[in-house]
C-alpha cells in the first residue's frame, strides 16, 4: 500500500465527516447563539431553554438532511469496498 494512497484515502474520510456533521452542528450552532443572546438580553438562566430548541433544530435538520447524508455515506462506502482488493495486492 502506497503512502500517497493511504493519505488520499484519510484525507476522504475527513471530508465526508465534516459534510456529514455540517449539516447538523451549524443550525444547531445559529441556535445556540440566538437563544444565548436571548437570554443574556433576558437574564433568564435557564439549561433547558438553550437545550430544547437545540434538539428540536437538530431534529429538523437530520428529517430534511437526512436522505442526503444516508446516501453520501452509502457511496462513500461502496467505493470503500470496491478499493479492497487495491488495498490488499
Amino acid at each position: 500500500m502506497q503512502e500517497a494512497f493511504v493519505l488520499t484515502l484519510g484525507q476522504k474520510m475527513l471530508e465526508v465527516t465534516a459534510m456529514l456533521a455540517a449539516p447538523l452542528l451549524i443550525p444547531a450552532l445559529i441556535i445556540g447563539l440566538v437563544v444565548g443572546m436571548f437570554q443574556a438580553a433576558t437574564q433568564i438562566n435557564e439549561m433547558t431553554l438553550s437545550f430544547i430548541p437545540k434538539l428540536a433544530i437538530v431534529g429538523l435538520a437530520l428529517v430534511f438532511f437526512g436522505p442526503w447524508m444516508l446516501t453520501t455515506l452509502i457511496s462513500f462506502t461502496k467505493e470503500l469496498y470496491q478499493n479492497i482488493p487495491a488495498l490488499i495486492g
